[in-house]
């Protein structure tokens, strides 16, 4: 009778492991495994009986072992569990996913908990490690962190030229302002316009004039530095705000890109396009009361480039 109930009992045992969708893994002192769940079975392909009483890091090579056993170790000394979740380390052991076609996840991501078993004598020695799938969970995280990244991208960046919009432009401008009242750096912006646009658009259509604000955006992007901040101010007109630059230094730049642009080409469709752009600078002043003083500046020196002639930079007074 006492055999028929412990085969039992040892019956019961086995479909419990084995039907838990958590991977279940005992181990000894020496770090050798003493239970392998059915679930770590169907994931590693290792059958328990050739896994028994093996260090498990001859098995798994991708675990770090002084990382796990620092883990482990209050679970042994103190008696109290672990956990580390797929924030931390995506994975334990490196398992496929469930789904290889319709997942998004090169593995499996999964939570562990490693807790004490001690024995009658009150002696922990052994642990438990618990696996669990948190693969769903993960991935639908990271899509939405990466939708987020986009949504964010899509809320400061013009749709047409890839350069910020006028909003974020104006945001990091008015932060600039204020460092620079903090600071006194010698920085400077730039107004750019480009010439006769209008007659662009009316001669060649509305696709054309997007074409040649598109190649103004790529010859301001090659000709600047990524610490400057590049964008389309609205229409035909862009803005550069140039940190730590003094005005010297903004001119000569300012002077390359309205060289580029005047024996640049935009070809579209059958016509080949050309134009130019009018340039104004302004330096820092203290006496700017507000970041919009000093835009103003930068745009009356855009205006009297404008008036005296187009294709020029000039710098404000």
């Amino acid at each position: 009778m006492a055999v028929d109930t412990t085969l039992a009992e040892m019956h019961w045992k086995h479909d419990l492991l084995g039907s838990i969708e958590v991977g279940i893994v005992v181990l000894n002192k020496n770090y050798e495994v003493q239970v392998w769940n059915q679930f770590m079975e169907n994931h590693s392909n290792i059958v328990p009986g050739f896994i028994k009483d093996k260090n498990l890091f001859e098995f798994f090579p991708e675990i770090d072992k002084n990382w796990f056993m620092r883990k482990a170790e209050p679970a042994f000394t103190l008696r109290c569990p672990v956990f580390v979740i797929w924030e931390q380390r995506p994975y334990l052991f490196k398992f496929g996913t469930n789904r290889p076609i319709s997942s998004q996840a090169e593995h499996m991501y999964q939570n562990i908990t490693i807790f004490p078993l001690a024995s009658l004598s009150g002696q922990v020695e052994q642990i438990c490690v618990l696996v669990y799938d948190v693969t769903d969970e993960a991935v639908s995280r990271a899509g939405i962190q990466t939708l987020n990244k986009e949504l964010e991208k899509v809320s400061r960046v013009d749709g047409l030229t890839g350069l910020f919009n006028r909003r974020y432009w104006e945001e990091q401008f008015e932060l600039e302002f204020k460092r620079e009242k903090r600071n006194d750096h010698p920085s400077s912006v730039v107004m750019i316009d480009i010439d006769h646009f209008k007659k662009v658009n009316d001669k060649y259509g509305h696709p054309a004039g997007d074409d040649v604000i598109r190649a103004l955006a790529e010859l301001i992007k090659k000709a600047t530095r990524e610490t400057d901040v590049c964008g389309r101010y609205g229409g035909e007109e862009f803005a550069i705000l140039l940190p730590n630059t003094p005005v010297a230094n903004v001119e000569f730049l300012t002077e390359r890109i309205r060289r580029l642009v005047e024996k640049y080409t935009v070809v579209h469709e059958e016509h080949e396009i050309s134009f130019t752009i009018s340039t104004g600078i302004a330096g820092f002043d203290r006496k700017f009361n507000d970041h919009v003083q000093w835009l103003d500046a930068a745009d009356h020196a855009l205006y009297k480039a404008k008036t005296s002639g187009r294709n020029k930079v000039v710098l404000s007074d």
